[in-house]
């Protein structure tokens, strides 16, 4: 996973392409590229028969330049970053700050990535991936772009909130936890079920001690380590969504009249009452002091 801060100045994370996916999207790529050059090459010579030189000549650059630098520039511009390469393999091309790809980075991309793949066989794309943390290729440096896995794995439902630690969370100090910290916490919590009770104590125990150096305040006393880590990980995304809606909503429109609500009259039927969500049933009896197991 890595993080890009969008236009809005949210911070989402998104889960970087791996090389070996890049590297065999690439090779569909080629495989695709090579039998349209074949059979446009097969072509141009028996047109040849019956044209000159110069002209099988420039048809033979014009369709190259097409297919090498064309078809991937093309492609990703008309399809918002992917390649037929990169679409079997569920990847796809995105800006720095996760908006879509243009047509000017596309172009800085193909351009790029003849020099890569088709000059020096992919030895500078395979040297700067490894190079670089987001693995980008010179072509990605260039553009500013990054590409990204759209298929992301099966997981696991959030922990939720503890009711008794909901007042608590509210007045904790976020902005320190690594997103490394609180994935180790999340696959611990994942697991929790399935770990020995020693084994899941001595974990919960260490992995509380990490998430507590780097949030504040401390938890109240008496609270088990899968529930505050389960209040820290729930109140973080709480704080992350409410961030994501403030950003998409959209601006007030100050060109339209704003009408004054109208009370609703005295002896008026009442509304519907509110239903609160229906309580899950429990799966496992509580620990000691009433908080319950992750789900």
């Amino acid at each position: 996973m890595s993080e890009v801060v969008t236009g809005e100045a949210v911070v989402v994370e998104v889960r970087v392409a791996q090389l070996p996916s890049r590297a065999l999207a690439v090779v569909v790529d080629w495989v695709l590229q090579w039998a349209v050059l074949i059979v446009a090459y097969v072509l141009v010579s028996h047109a040849s028969v019956i044209a000159d030189d110069a002209l099988s000549t420039g048809l033979l650059i014009l369709l190259t330049v097409l297919v090498l630098v064309g078809y991937p520039v093309i492609s990703e511009t008309v399809s918002r970053g992917r390649t037929l390469g990169k679409l079997a393999l569920g990847l796809r091309v995105v800006s720095d700050d996760g908006g879509p790809e243009r047509f000017r980075q596309a172009l800085f991309r193909g351009l790029a990535g003849f020099v890569e793949f088709w000059t020096f066989m992919g030895a500078p794309a395979l040297i700067t991936s490894l190079l670089n943390r987001s693995g980008k290729r010179l072509g990605d440096v260039f553009a500013g772009t990054i590409v990204i896995s759209e298929r992301v794995p099966r997981q696991d439902p959030p922990p939720a909130m503890p009711p008794q630690l909901a007042s608590w969370a509210a007045m904790l100090e976020l902005s320190q936890l690594t997103g490394e910290v609180a994935d180790t916490a999340r696959g611990y919590l994942s697991r929790w079920h399935q770990l020995a009770p020693p084994t899941r104590d001595e974990m919960g125990t260490r992995i509380a001690a990490r998430v507590a150096a780097q949030v504040a305040p401390p938890p109240p006393p008496g609270v088990p380590p899968h529930a505050y880590l389960a209040a820290v990980l729930a109140e973080r995304r709480r704080r992350d969504e409410a961030r994501l809606a403030r950003a998409r909503r959209p601006l007030p429109s100050y060109d339209r009249p704003v009408h004054a609500a109208v009370p609703r009259p005295y002896g008026g039927a009442p509304g519907p009452v509110a239903q609160g969500p229906a309580r899950p049933a429990e799966q496992a009896d509580p620990t000691p002091g009433g908080f319950l197991p992750p789900v």
